[in-house]
Parts: structure tokens; C-alpha cells; sequence
């Protein structure tokens, strides 16, 4: 099913979106990879700073762009690995994080999680990070600067394509798409 929703994401519609559902994105999301993933958690273990994204309803890329073309706001844009942040999400989810873009695999830790907090976790496309990059209308660095690629950005995406791959139920694409294949 292709269903068109705003970011930061409404917990009800959340609950809507079913694993294999087609979205279109359209408002704020964030970025962030490894790097900043590990200073928010640092951050939050030590209860010393502030942490620069509030959560609340909140999606986060894990991407980090190329240098911007002339007149475009972000080069390629393709999603990262998402379970290199698999240590960090759980707690982020408990912090009022409700959506997560990335490609491959979650631990059952974070399926946990997700279930736990009515989130859900779309796939990006990999491999089309230009494509995706026409989606986004604008690119600004909000923290870790120092970070280069991995700062932390806050995008205004329009009709971003993604796939839900674990709903807020759990229903996990990847293992139901190979039952399903497996069935043929």
C-alpha cells in the first residue's frame, strides 16, 4: 500500500503503517550516523550537555551526504548501514524517537524496542543517493560540525521514498519476504 505522512511522525499513524507499505515523506527529518549517535549517547550516560535533537516524534537518516552540487541543498543522499546504530536506538526510542530511514537488518534488541515505543524503521533505497537527494529541499547543520559528513543535519524532505520494513507491531519485511518467497 503507498501512503503519503508527515514528519515529525503522529504516533497514531504510526500505528497504521504495516511492514511492505510504500511512503512518500514530507517535513523535517534529521541525520545522523555512527559518530553522532555515539556522542548523544555519551552525552546521555554522563548527564553533562545537552543532547541537540529533541526525539519527540522525531525521524532520523542515517546518511551522510556528499558535498552539495551548485544550486542543490545536499549531494547524494543514500542511506547507511542502519545496524551500526543498533547499540545506541533502543535508548533513543525510549526518548521519544519514532522513526528510523536506513537500509538492511535491526537487532532483536531494537525490534524490541521499536515495539516497546510505537516506532517504525523504513528502508531507503541504497545505492540511489542521488535520486533521494532530489527529495530533499533543504540541508542544515544543527551540531557536531566537527564531524564532517556526520554532523548532524535537520533536512526538509518532500514525497521522501521509503519502505516500511518493521512496523510498530514488529512485522519484520525481511523475514516475511523470504517466508513469502520461500512459499513460491
Amino acid at each position: 500500500m503507498e501512503k503519503h505522512i508527515q514528519a515529525p511522525l503522529d504516533p497514531s499513524e504510526i500505528r497504521t503503517l504495516k511492514a511492505g507499505d510504500y511512503v512518500y515523506i514530507t517535513g523535517t527529518i534529521y541525520t545522523a550516523r555512527d559518530a553522532a549517535h555515539k556522542r548523544i549517547y555519551e552525552t546521555i550516560l554522563s548527564g553533562n550537555g545537552s543532547i541537540p535533537i529533541d526525539f519527540k516524534n522525531n525521524v532520523i537518516y542515517y546518511m551522510g551526504p556528499s558535498p552539495a552540487r551548485e544550486g542543490r541543498p545536499i549531494g547524494s543522499a543514500g542511506p547507511t548501514t542502519s545496524s551500526r546504530m543498533d547499540k545506541y536506538t533502543p535508548m533513543l526510542l525510549d526518548r521519544g524517537l519514532k522513526g528510523m530511514i536506513g537500509k538492511g537488518k535491526r537487532s532483536d534488541d531494537v525490534k524490541d524496542a521499536i515495539v516497546k515505543n510505537g516506532a517504525v524503521y523504513f528502508a531507503a533505497v541504497g545505492g540511489a543517493g542521488a535520486l533521494l537527494s532530489k527529495a530533499i529541499t533543504s540541508s542544515e547543520v544543527i551540531a557536531y560540525d566537527d564531524l564532517g559528513t556526520e554532523a548532524i543535519r535537520k533536512l526538509h524532505v518532500e514525497d521522501f521514498p521509503a519502505v516500511v520494513v518493521i512496523d510498530s507491531e514488529g512485522n519484520d519485511l525481511y523475514k516475511t519476504a523470504v517466508e513469502k518467497y520461500r512459499q513460491i
